[in-house]
């Protein structure tokens, strides 16, 4: 079942166009990964899923049920956001917030919500910590316990190893892995073409020579063979 659909969507800022016609469908237990160029519109086409900001032209529909509230974002972290001075626990479940409606506390299921996500991220030794103490993987770990806590059916995420050392980002990877294979699906954007290929199912590819397909396809397409070795990879199927 389509989850996402983009029907030759042109998105962009202030009437000025990064990406055109773009057309492909995301459906139930899929793992995108969107690659391409710096500046070709992987961070823009996120935030226009996210429907923080409009596309300047075509159409987006969300199918199977997909309420707002149901679409978990992991961002870019900026230097002030690692500096953030609160507590795992209290970042966790902040992801519980657009459940709460007008309710000025969370509820005992948030709070259940948070734990059980805390649990799933093998993060429970931090619950108490300061955020701004923890490794940069121990952060990206509590950041995608705050997106599941928003999530159970699709997470976004944007870079989600940028800037992790090798053995963080593999650990990283393989808790995306493992989250898709429960069901969920996941959207990701990500400069490490040849190793984010190996997990992906489909792969949009943006820029000059736009490609949507499976990951068989792309590893087979002369797009995706050419960025696939410049990244490192020469077989990644």
């Amino acid at each position: 079942m389509a989850i996402v659909t983009c029907q030759n969507v042109t998105i962009g800022y202030d009437g000025h166009a990064v990406a055109e016609k773009l057309s492909f469908t995301v459906s139930d237990g899929d793992y995108l990964c969107i690659v391409g160029e710096n500046g070709s519109g992987k961070s823009t086409l996120i935030k226009t899923l996210l429907r923080l900001q409009k596309p300047l032209d075509g159409k987006i529909e969300f199918g199977g049920g997909l309420g707002q509230n149901e679409i978990g974002y992991l961002p870019q972290q900026t230097e002030v956001q690692k500096d953030f001075p609160a507590t795992v626990w209290e970042i966790v479940l902040s992801g519980c917030q657009s459940m709460c409606g007008i309710r000025p506390f969370y509820s005992r299921s948030e709070k259940d919500t948070a734990k059980k996500n805390i649990e799933r991220m093998g993060i429970s030794d931090l619950v108490k910590r300061c955020y701004r103490e923890l490794s940069g993987g121990q952060q990206q770990r509590v950041l995608l316990a705050r997106a599941l806590c928003a999530a159970n059916k699709l997470l976004l995420l944007d870079e989600p190893v940028s800037g992790l050392d090798p053995k963080a980002a593999a650990d990283m990877y393989s808790l995306i892995k493992e989250l898709n294979a429960e069901g969920i699906t996941v959207i990701m954007i990500s400069h490490d073409i040849a190793e984010a290929v190996k997990y992906a199912t489909h792969i949009l590819h943006l820029g000059k020579n736009q490609f949507f397909g499976t990951k068989e396809e792309y590893v087979n397409n002369g797009t995706g063979k050419y960025f696939i070795t410049e990244n490192g990879g020469e077989d990644c199927a």
